[in-house]
């Protein structure tokens, strides 16, 4: 974006330049002019409406002889920016007027112009930023006046704000190196060569390169004068003479400084030729760029003092009374241009605390009056939310009501039914154990019987008895059976669970069990199993030892829970 938007500025500038170069062109170089500005809106849409110093750096707006075409150009930008509701390029516009008149000395037009761009700034959410610009900005114009302690204070507090950015990551730690720049050109201006020092140190300390940084000369500049001022004019010089090639090619209009002080330098190595010499260059720049117009009446002081020295009273004479003219006009505060400059010590900060309480005030008024027309739609909304709020309190506890009654009356018919097929479980069982006891007496019987019919003498015959005890035996098998259906069918998941729990069983096992849960005793079951009791405990023996059960653990329990 920033490439786009740098090629955009220089068609920007070229366009306000041929408006300049060729006065009989104006109109058609003016329409190309607000094209280009179209563009450069655009670009500028695209920082989401963050202020980025990089941008407003490296935006050229025309400085030269023709400021009443240059300042018509600032001016139809400054309005298509407010047209379309954008904020950021009208305070990119504002800073470059404040610019503008600056550099001319028009300080009341460049106050002015700060003052509008901080009112637009707090319309931006992010405007810290940008409000530390300004206050930077401010500083460096009370400076002027030497109000020091104003351009003290707002110079600080730029910085401190550009501080505090820095600590919540949202700038590079080289953004603070203009705002040391700038406190190090104030303490220049006003001859604190040790101020200057400390502040140039930070200056290099926070310096990288990065796109849109103050070029590195500037603070050699800086260094030359504070080597100068502190005993070592020679090698201030040799800084200079290095610095001279890269200003005459990159900042021309800045020369006006940069000879005025290559001018004092000369003038302490008692050269007073030369320092006559780049004075004058310093004047002849100033008047060709309409730049630093503010400085022209120190460097007419300058000239005198050196045309003194020389022995050329009159010229010294007349260089004096141009720069008490100058002075006059720039800084007098008879002077028509200059005279706002005096009422404007406290007048943003005024004027925004009246604005502040104007908005205060309608917002106050506004709200009476909306309380006024809408309390009683308020109380009749209160009294619906109230009644809606209890019929569902009602509603909800009504109906909570029922389904815990339901809950209620199906737990217990569930539990009733359960109770009934429990009930009617145990009554199968007793039928199926007393069935089974009859089955064991009968067994009792047909052996008793047996046992009599091998003790008496009579003459029976052997294949006969045989055949009806064989028989018996075949009931007494089908008996068994009849009894594990009737068994299964009562409680049909026994087998199923049981074999699922200890696939290992055997039938004799499985027998075993099913009588374990009919509560039969171990005489009971060798009676309808027709063994022994001794061979019942070892069936038993071995059941548990197949379910792995603990010595502890209770047979009869475990089984009756299948």
């Amino acid at each position: 974006m920033y490439s786009n938007l740098k090629r955009y500025t220089f068609k920007f500038s070229s366009l306000i330049n041929l408006i300049i170069w060729r006065k009989t062109r104006y109109a058609i170089c003016l329409f190309f002019f607000i094209l280009s500005y179209q563009v450069l809106l655009a670009a500028l849409q695209d920082s989401s409406n963050t202020f980025d110093p990089e941008i407003n750096n490296n935006i050229e707006f025309p400085q030269n002889e023709e400021p009443d075409t240059a300042i018509t150009a600032l001016n139809l930008a400054y309005k298509i920016s407010i047209d379309r509701g954008d904020t950021l390029p009208a305070i990119y516009t504002l800073l470059k007027k404040a610019d503008f008149h600056g550099s001319r000395a028009n300080y009341g037009e460049a106050y002015d112009n700060f003052w509008d761009a901080l009112s637009l700034a707090d319309k931006l959410s992010e405007n810290t930023l940008i409000k530390a610009e300004i206050y930077r900005e401010l500083g460096r114009l009370y400076s002027f006046y030497k109000r020091e302690e104003e351009s003290e204070a707002y110079l600080l507090n730029s910085l401190k704000l550009k501080k505090q950015l820095l600590k919540e990551k949202k700038i590079d730690s080289a953004d603070l190196v203009r705002n040391f720049y700038a406190i190090t050109a104030t303490y220049r201006e006003w001859n604190q060569p040790q101020k200057a020092r400390q502040f140039l140190d930070s200056s290099y300390t926070y310096f990288h390169d990065k796109p849109g940084q103050l070029p590195k000369e500037f603070l050699a500049f800086e260094e030359a004068f504070v080597l100068s001022q502190l005993g070592k004019p020679e090698e201030a010089l040799g800084l200079m003479k290095k610095l001279q090639p890269w200003f005459e090619a990159n900042h021309p209009h800045y020369l006006v400084l940069f000879y005025t002080y290559l001018g004092d330098i000369y003038k302490q190595q008692d050269q007073s030729l030369q320092g006559q010499d780049y004075y004058e260059r310093a004047i002849k720049t100033a008047n060709y760029y309409q730049k630093h117009l503010d400085f022209t009446p120190l460097i007419y002081e300058k000239l005198s003092d050196v045309q003194k020295e020389m022995g050329m009273y009159q010229k010294a004479l007349s260089s004096l009374e141009i720069a008490k003219e100058l002075d006059a006009t720039f800084f007098d505060s008879r002077s028509k241009r200059n005279r706002p400059i005096l009422l404007i010590k406290d007048e943003f900060r005024v004027e925004k605390a009246k604005q502040q309480a104007v908005i205060q005030q309608q917002k106050l008024l506004s709200l009476e009056q909306k309380n006024e027309i809408s309390w009683l739609q308020k109380l009749l909304l209160l009294f619906a939310i109230i009644f809606l709020i209890a019929i569902g309190i009602l509603y909800f506890k009504n109906l909570r009501s029922k389904h815990i009654a339901e809950n209620e009356f199906l737990r217990k018919k569930k539990e009733l039914e359960i109770e009934k097929a429990n009930q009617l479980v145990e009554l199968k069982n007793k039928e199926l154990a007393t069935s089974a006891l009859q089955l064991v007496e009968k067994d009792q019987f047909v052996k008793e019987l047996e046992k009599r019919f091998k003790e008496t003498d009579d003459d029976i015959k052997s294949t006969e008895v045989k055949s009806i005890f064989k028989s018996l035996s075949h009931n007494n098998s089908q008996h068994w059976e009849e009894f594990k259906l009737r068994f299964t069918s009562i409680n049909e998941k026994f087998y199923e669970n049981l074999i699922q729990s200890y696939p290992n069983l055997s039938q004799k096992d499985q027998k075993i069990a099913a009588l374990v849960k009919l509560n039969f005793s171990s005489k009971e079951m060798a009676g309808l199993l027709g063994i022994s009791v001794q061979s019942v405990h070892t069936a038993r023996y071995r059941l548990r030892k197949k379910m792995g059960l603990k010595r502890d653990d209770n047979l009869e329990e475990i089984i009756s829970g299948f």
